[in-house]
Parts: structure tokens; C-alpha cells; sequence
């Protein structure tokens, strides 16, 4: 295992990042059953995001690799072939945990040279996987941002986010936080075959309710839209009610991308489970890891169009939107690769 070197998100990260040692554990528990975990002491814990990256912010905080949701097109799949891991299966059993994650972060927040910028969390793995219900690294980092007063950012699938809400109340009263849930979809199916390690749809939106509910005002991250499987008209209406329901101070749409390591796995996925796709997937995404920019703008104003139906936006917290259930909405034949259209 090829942890010397390592070259984290970070293109200009330390040498050895982790160093040569690490603790191997299996947990014999259902929910852990089929996992590794690969303990190790962290040489650095914030990264910066590099300056070609489409990303918002400068710096990020990920106290574990790999991820047991085990999405299918998790973009940061490539990144367990730095460390010899699989970026398949390995990826979602074989858990990188970053046992000192607190400790850094806390000496780092300290440090003169720290000009206490944003930090985000989640936007390479879900730092609120399961792992962390054994591990409880989250605590610790939201306290050091709290006591350092740091703004901080934190976008998950997970519930377990609910067991800190007292620790980002308290942050929030000292710094700007974010919180955002991702549901890029509501459709049962396609989340189980697609996203087999998340919370549901339904238990997401709930903690966005529940955090919203306690004054921490909650966004969504309406991603990934899934070309041909996620994308009807239908489709994107019932998630935006949905997330309208659930009290989201906002939506914002991501169309799926598919970089290399997370497309491989993802078109064998495909192939599996709908073979028809194929071809349109190869077309779709013909010109590299994004959709066309007029599917994606297509998505977007048909979300934001959607959004402002249904008055998505800043509100008290606790006020939830009242919605009526739509009627029911006849299904789309899929297109054929050769009858997309520029709209």
C-alpha cells in the first residue's frame, strides 16, 4: 500500500502526507460488515482546492477517504488509485480514516500563518458517512471552527449530521456557517440501485427540515441530475416540491459529470442495470467528464423555473412550505441518441 508520496487533493500538498504507518480494523457489526478501516495519523488535514477547479472556495477540510454510500458516480473515486486502492469496490470498503483530523485542524486554526478563510467539508467524501458514528471525528472539527470562529461549510447525505446540531448552533453564533444536503433525486429505485449506502431521499430532506427547524438555515444540493434516469419534467418537479416542502432556503442543480475512475465504474454500473443507455451516455458525454452545456443549462432554468414556483428562498426558520400534491404526470419515452436536441 503506497501511503509515502501521497498526493492529496492538494496539488502542492506536503510529501508523505500520512506517512508510513497505519492501524487496519474490521468492525464484525452489520453496518460495518465487508469494511476496512485504515487508520492513520494525518500529516496535514487542509487542503487547498486547486486553482482549475470549478469549485467556490480555496480550502477544504476531509477527515476520511473513501466513502461507504458507495454512489456509483462519486467523482472522488480516482482518488484511491493514489493510494494502490481500488476505485470500485475498494472505494467503498476501504476507509481512510484520519484518526488526529481534530488535532490538526485545531493546531492549523492556530497557526499565524492561518488567515481564517472558508473551510468546506464534504465536497470530496461525506464526512458524515458511516464511519463517523464509530469514529466521531466531526465533534472535534466543528469545535475547533467554533472556537476559532472560522466560517465553515459542511455538504452531506448523511443523518448523523443531526447529532452535532447543538455544536453548529454554537458555531453559528460565533461564524457564518452552510449547510447543504444533496438530494439530486426522490425516485426510489434509481437512489437504491444508484446511491445503495445513503440515507433515503425522504430521511435527507428531513434532516434539512429538522436543521432548518432549529435555525440553521439549510440549502440542497440537487445533484447529481442523472441524464435520461432523473430528468423528466416530472421527475424534476417532484424533487423541487419536495425540497420546497422540506423548508430548503435554496436548490441548486448539478447535472451528473463522470471523471476518470468514477466513469468506468459508472458505465459498468450502467451497463448492468440499463444497457439501452449505453450508447446515449457515450454521445452525451462524447466531449469529456461534463454533459453539454446546453443540457446543463437546460436542467438548470427548468430547476430554478421550478423554484421560484414554488418560493424557494429565504425563510423563518422553521416555516415550512405548504404544498399540494401535483397531479399525476404521464411518463417520457426515452430519446434516442440521435434526437437530442439543442433547446
Amino acid at each position: 500500500m503506497r501511503w509515502d508520496g501521497l498526493s492529496d487533493e492538494a496539488a502542492d500538498a506536503p510529501p508523505g502526507l500520512f506517512g508510513t504507518e497505519a492501524v487496519t480494523r474490521t468492525f464484525d457489526t452489520p453496518e460495518f460488515r465487508g469494511i476496512t478501516f485504515h487508520e492513520i495519523r494525518a500529516r496535514s488535514i487542509v487542503n487547498r482546492v486547486p486553482g482549475a477547479s470549478r469549485m467556490p472556495f480555496e480550502w477544504t477540510v476531509n477527515p476520511y477517504r473513501g466513502c461507504t454510500h458507495a454512489c456509483v458516480y462519486c467523482f472522488a473515486r480516482k482518488t484511491h488509485s493514489y493510494l494502490d486502492l481500488d476505485t470500485g469496490i475498494g472505494f467503498d470498503s476501504q476507509i481512510v480514516v484520519k484518526v488526529n483530523a481534530p488535532e490538526l485542524l485545531r493546531a492549523h486554526l492556530g497557526s499565524r500563518r492561518w488567515r481564517g478563510d472558508h473551510i468546506a467539508m464534504g465536497t470530496n467524501v461525506d464526512c458524515y458517512q458511516r464511519a463517523e458514528g464509530r469514529y466521531r471525528l466531526m465533534p472535534g472539527i466543528l469545535a475547533a471552527l467554533r472556537d476559532y470562529a472560522n466560517p465553515f461549510s459542511v455538504l452531506t447525505k448523511g443523518t448523523l449530521i443531526l447529532r452535532d446540531l447543538e455544536l453548529l448552533r454554537q458555531a453559528a453564533e460565533v461564524t457564518d456557517v452552510g449547510v447543504s444536503v444533496s438530494v439530486g433525486f426522490t425516485d426510489h429505485d434509481l437512489w437504491r440501485t444508484v446511491e445503495p449506502g445513503t440515507p433515503s431521499p425522504e430521511r435527507r430532506l428531513e434532516v434539512c427540515r429538522t436543521l432548518t427547524g432549529h435555525g440553521i438555515p439549510c440549502g440542497v444540493l440537487m445533484a447529481p441530475v442523472i441524464p435520461y434516469l432523473g430528468d423528466t419534467p416530472a421527475q424534476l418537479r417532484t424533487t423541487v416540491r419536495a425540497v420546497a416542502a422540506a423548508g430548503a432556503t435554496s436548490v441548486t442543480p448539478l447535472v451528473l459529470h463522470l471523471r476518470p475512475g468514477a466513469r468506468e465504474w459508472f458505465m459498468r454500473w450502467l451497463a448492468h442495470h440499463h444497457p439501452h443507455l449505453v450508447r446515449r451516455y457515450e454521445v452525451l458525454y462524447a466531449d469529456g467528464a461534463y454533459a453539454p452545456k446546453w443540457y446543463q443549462r437546460r436542467i438548470t432554468r427548468q430547476v430554478h423555473e421550478l423554484a421560484a414556483e414554488y418560493g424557494i428562498g429565504p425563510s423563518a426558520p422553521g416555516e415550512h412550505r405548504r404544498v399540494t400534491p401535483p397531479p399525476a404526470a404521464p411518463e417520457r419515452d426515452l430519446p434516442e441518441a440521435t434526437q437530442l436536441t439543442l433547446l
